[in-house]
């Protein structure tokens, strides 16, 4: 997509619309204020009708150049993608689905922090958020800013508020805020490793018991001072930058979890797999379908294999090694005291009457 979308970047130097009309306003205010202050001449409204024709200029020029680069890009489009569009039935067509698709869009706009965004829509499509659930994402944003900014407080904030929550997930992220802080002050100009482990001994000795490895590289990496040398070490990813960025997404899914919603955003998974090929494979295979008259006739599977990146993979899939039939509810898989893996109906196919089973891999057990 990258070459289709080249063709709307801007091809002249002519100043955007927005400055066209900014410049315009500041001449007309100039203006105004020469006749209230009586000092008006004729030659003021010669060069304000001479302004006013260069920006309508400008901003003919600026269109002109917008409409080519969009009829620039339809040809791009149509030469990346030779096949048709495919038709559907119309989709979305009870009142119950379309203010399902509209809250999931506001929803969307909200979550991922496009506030005025979110509000436009809700007041056009006069939808109901609860003023509860908008706070709610505003402190997610609030919070998820400030740890950009490698301000770690308002997040702590939370966690200790949500301690109790985030130890039944057995969640990392109150240590590893306290992790990205203890690195912080580690590595602070000039080097001083005292303020470290005074932060260590004061915040994370309560997190032992559960990240004993952890708080052990995290004592030792002080051997290693200065961020240089560190960088050389056994423990070089402690230096890395991603210790800090990493917290983003992090707490952005607990604190997502903790309200209710999936770790993910759910349109943008679906424009990711969707966009990243699902549906034109689908639609391959349904146009091969339909030449060679045939249909699909499982409602809960798909004809063809579609790849999808590891963080959209919501599930695993056992195929069995005696049946070679993926595990269903039905015929889940079971794991025999030898460590081998199959599913029950060959489990139960090679039980023998006395009790024992025969393992086709060679493992004889009772």
């Amino acid at each position: 997509m990258d070459g289709p979308l080249k063709e709307l970047e801007p091809k002249g130097k002519t100043p955007s619309i927005e400055n066209s009309l900014d410049s315009l306003l500041q001449s007309l205010r100039e203006v105004k204020d020469r006749i209230n202050a009586g000092s008006v001449t004729e030659d003021t409204y010669v060069l304000l009708a001479q302004t006013v024709e260069a920006k309508k200029k400008e901003i003919d020029e600026k269109q002109r150049e917008i409409y080519n680069g969009i009829a620039r890009l339809g040809k791009a489009l149509d030469k990346k993608f030779t096949q048709p569009l495919p038709t559907y039935d119309p989709l979305f067509t009870s009142k119950d689905a379309q203010a399902a698709l509209e809250r999931t869009i506001a929803l969307h706009f909200l979550r991922t922090g496009q506030f005025s965004t979110a509000e436009t829509f809700i007041q056009e499509c006069k939808l109901v958020i609860e003023p509860e659930q908008r706070t709610k994402f505003q402190d997610l944003h609030r919070i998820v800013l400030a740890l950009k900014r490698q301000d770690i407080g308002p997040a702590l904030e939370w966690s200790l508020k949500n301690r109790d929550f985030l130890r039944k997930r057995s969640s990392p992220l109150e240590f590893y805020l306290h992790r990205s802080q203890f690195i912080r002050l580690l590595l602070a100009e000039p080097l001083d490793a005292g303020p470290a482990i005074s932060y260590a001994n004061a915040t994370l000795r309560s997190f032992y018991p559960e990240h004993a490895t952890e708080f052990q590289r995290l004592m030792t990496s002080v051997l290693y001072l200065p961020k240089e040398r560190l960088q050389r070490s056994p423990y070089a990813d402690l230096a890395s930058d991603s210790v800090h960025t990493d917290l983003e997404p992090l707490f952005a899914k607990e604190y997502c979890t903790n309200l209710g919603m999936s770790r993910q955003v759910p349109l943008r998974v679906i424009g990711d797999i969707g966009g990243g090929g699902a549906l034109a494979r689908i639609e391959k295979a349904r146009t091969v379908m339909k030449e060679r008259k045939s249909e699909w006739s499982q409602s809960d599977e798909l004809p063809i294999e579609i790849q999808l990146a590891p963080e959209n993979r919501y599930h695993s899939i056992f195929a069995c090694p005696v049946s070679k039939e993926q595990s269903t509810e039905q015929n889940p898989p079971m794991m025999m005291t030898c460590g081998h893996v199959i599913t029950k109906e060959s489990l139960q196919k090679l039980c023998k009457s006395n009790g024992y089973v025969f393992v086709p891999l060679g493992c004889w057990f009772s």
